[in-house]
């Protein structure tokens, strides 16, 4: 569908047009540059709370390792055949 050409967004903004019909000139002034960094501060404490190795998800590692029908063989085609797929970018000869 072509979206109409007297869209409501194409109208003159007001406040950017001055009594006389001419732009008018917004110059801001330069502010200095800033830095917080409190909220990489807050993500680092975060991370220290937390342990390295989750014993849960070793745990789950395990299991599934030690699972021969992990993954299923739907999923292993399906990766395979993605794989053939694949275009081999080593033997482009452009």
């Amino acid at each position: 569908m072509i979206p109409s050409t007297s869209s409501s967004d194409r109208t003159a903004r007001t406040d950017a047009v001055s009594a006389l019909g001419q732009p008018v000139n917004r110059i801001k002034a330069p502010r200095a540059d800033q830095l917080s960094t409190d909220s990489a501060a807050r993500l680092r404490t975060a991370l220290a709370q937390d342990p390295e190795v989750r014993p849960a998800v070793v745990a789950r590692a395990r299991a599934l390792a030690a699972d021969p029908s992990y993954p299923p063989m739907t999923v292993l085609r399906s990766v395979a055949r993605q794989i053939l797929a694949t275009p081999d970018l080593s033997e482009d000869q452009s």
